[in-house]
């Protein structure tokens, strides 16, 4: 078993806590050393009180599900004997309503565009290294919500 470690830290600041007016804006530490400004979506908690320049909970999750994906697929795309110059992916996350009536990540779509050097795979290939990657994509494994890969090229 491996464990992750994350600090989120916030304080108050004197803000009217009891009056919901008080900044979402936080912290994310991580063990290497990186800290990462945080805040609840102004989506969630409209400006001034939540952070439109951090980075929010929602946006991390599709960004952490797109990474995932991405390191498999450069893993087995090298064991399979392709290069790739650039992968890029405008995931996109759709929160809604789940089949329970609650609010939650109920889609995540990755439109990954990847350029490779030398000859290409074939569609058929690269639909194989795309679902092979979603398998083995633990972060997938753990959602609820339906993964799917657009768009493929």
């Amino acid at each position: 078993m491996h464990q992750f470690f994350a600090t989120v830290a916030w304080q108050r600041d004197g803000q009217d806590f009891a009056g919901q007016r008080y900044s979402r804006g936080h912290e994310w530490q991580f063990d290497g050393g990186l800290t990462v400004p945080a805040s609840s979506s102004p989506l969630s908690v409209p400006l001034p009180m939540s952070v439109a320049e951090n980075i929010d909970p929602e946006e991390a999750l599709v960004a952490a599900t797109s990474s995932c994906h991405m390191l498999f697929f450069l893993s087995l795309a090298a064991q399979r004997g392709y290069v790739i110059d650039d992968y890029r992916d405008d995931a996109v996350g759709e929160l809604g309503k789940n089949a329970a009536g609650r609010l939650a990540m109920t889609r995540i779509a990755l439109r990954p565009r990847i350029a490779f050097a030398g000859t290409p795979p074939s569609p058929e290939a690269l639909a194989t290294l795309h679902h092979d990657a979603h398998e083995r994509c633990y972060i997938a494994n753990s959602l609820k919500a339906d993964v799917v890969v657009e768009g493929v090229a």
